[in-house]
């Protein structure tokens, strides 16, 4: 595998960034993870993994735009060829978007059920089927190009509960084969 260089942005809990990091083949190419949550137990996972930590809060910025270009220089600093994101709960910027090759993961099978709430909107419609999209993150929300998808069924008697857990054992072993595909296939 070439040596690419991954920047993991995560807001949460981390087990996304956890699962990156455990990867024998994709541990290794982690060079930072960055937050916009100062205290998330990400940014601990990271370092306790050694792994360099970043975080840039928007409250502590004038405004989104000054949010934007500070992660968009954090980011920078460490020169990735790609940006994973991980449970990153911000809408990233066009200066952000256009300056890296970022890629995200989804609960649904984009185009359908875009937005925070994909499970539930599954739900909610009657849906049969649902499952894990990666894509590469464009300026719009999760509608940049398809990299893989998992179908998950929807069944009888599901709530939001249980199929976020069918989806979610899905999810993180769909996102590193892709993003060992990536980093195999089209990264320097």
């Amino acid at each position: 595998m070439p040596a690419a260089r991954l920047v993991i942005l995560a807001s949460g809990r981390g087990t996304t960034l956890q699962a990156v990091l455990r990867d024998e083949r994709l541990g290794p190419l982690v060079v930072a993870a960055g937050s916009d949550v100062p205290g998330c137990a990400a940014l601990d996972r990271a370092r306790e993994a050694g792994v360099p930590t970043f975080a840039v809060a928007l409250p502590d910025q004038p405004d989104r735009a000054t949010w934007n270009a500070a992660l968009a220089d954090a980011i920078a600093g460490y020169r990735p060829d790609l940006v994973v994101l991980a449970g990153f709960m911000r809408v990233l910027a066009p200066q952000v978007v256009t300056r890296f090759r970022i890629v995200n993961t989804h609960p649904s099978l984009l185009p359908a059920f875009p937005g925070a709430h994909a499970i539930r909107d599954a739900l909610a419609a009657g849906a049969t089927r649902t499952g894990v999209t990666v894509h590469w993150v464009d300026e719009g929300v999760d509608t940049g190009p398809v990299i893989a998808q998992a179908e998950v069924g929807i069944e009888r008697g599901d709530t939001e509960e249980s199929l976020r857990e069918r989806v979610q054992s899905v999810e993180k072993p769909l996102y590193l084969a892709a993003i060992r595909q990536l980093c195999e296939e089209s990264l320097p």
